[in-house]
């Protein structure tokens, strides 16, 4: 067989194990820009950039073995795989795949990629019901959407506490119950050191506090959810933080450096942004009645 028909041969058989009902691509205003290709970087030691160009996926090595933090759109699993490859990393040695909260665009591509790497996918308790379900919570600010927000059901979840850790080869990823954008939202938090240790930043994979919502849904129908919420902000805002690594990055142009997620600014700068925004939605609700 010559070297050419070889080559052939061996991508499609990387490409195989991606052809599936849970790669089908869902359509959604934002989908073709979400899941523009981006080449894949390394943030700091140990922290990789595995996503595509509006939709975070992060790798990190252990020393063990890699968790995967997210997994985009249906559309993205084939991208991701390539990135982590790219980077000399074997998909088969993910051990764990994480996800922030339970919509399409975050986890549209989990069940592909647990499926290839044959990785343990966890997440919240009520994230892992909707990610069971492939669709969005009944009381999701979103679901009056309905059907647009289904996405690949997934199997096997495991449920993460809040404030649980796992301990993987030299990190200690830490789950941060924070709902309001999605009743299962989950931030994560980890410490990342550079080479003998000399300088470590205290990561945080910052969930969405954005009170989006489907039309006709009103958060101040119901207390708890506004506590809830409130809550939430402020768990964030304690968080230690040297590096924030949101869910839809800010790309422009070319602008594409690890240095745009670290800085202790960064995170103050999200903080900042919540209360007001979510104190704009209460008032807008408050003023409708």
């Amino acid at each position: 067989m010559s070297l050419r028909f070889e080559w052939v041969f061996a991508v499609l058989a990387a490409l195989a194990p991606l052809k599936s009902d849970d790669t089908k691509p869902i359509d959604c205003a934002n989908c073709t820009a979400w899941n523009a290709t981006i080449d894949p970087f390394r943030i700091h030691d140990g922290v990789y950039y595995v996503g595509t160009r509006g939709l975070s996926a992060v790798l990190i090595d252990t020393g063990q073995d890699l968790i995967l933090l997210d997994g985009a759109l249906p559309q993205s699993a084939q991208r991701i795989i390539a990135n982590i490859r790219a980077l000399g990393f074997e998909p088969r040695d993910v051990r764990y795949i994480v996800n922030s909260h339970e919509h399409y665009d975050h986890a549209g591509g989990i069940a592909a990629l647990a499926r290839v790497t044959g990785a343990r996918v966890l997440a919240s308790r009520r994230g892992a019901e909707a990610l069971r379900s492939g669709n969005a919570s009944p009381d999701d600010p979103q679901a009056g959407f309905g059907d647009a927000m289904r996405f690949p059901r997934v199997n096997n979840v495991r449920v993460i506490a809040d404030g649980e850790s796992i301990q993987l080869g030299r990190i200690s990823l830490t789950a941060h119950y924070t709902p309001g954008h999605t009743p299962g939202a989950t931030t994560w938090t980890w410490r990342s050191c550079g080479k003998g240790r000399q300088r470590c930043l205290e990561f945080v994979y910052a969930d969405s506090l954005n009170p989006v919502s489907a039309p006709g849904f009103r958060y101040t129908d119901d207390d708890a959810r506004v506590h809830a919420f409130e809550g939430s902000i402020e768990k964030f805002r304690r968080l230690p933080c040297d590096a924030l690594i949101p869910l839809h990055p800010d790309f422009r142009e070319a602008r594409v450096v690890a240095g745009m997620f670290i800085g202790k600014d960064k995170c103050a700068a999200y903080a900042g942004q919540l209360l007001p925004r979510w104190q704009k939605r209460l008032q807008e609700e408050r003023a409708a009645d």
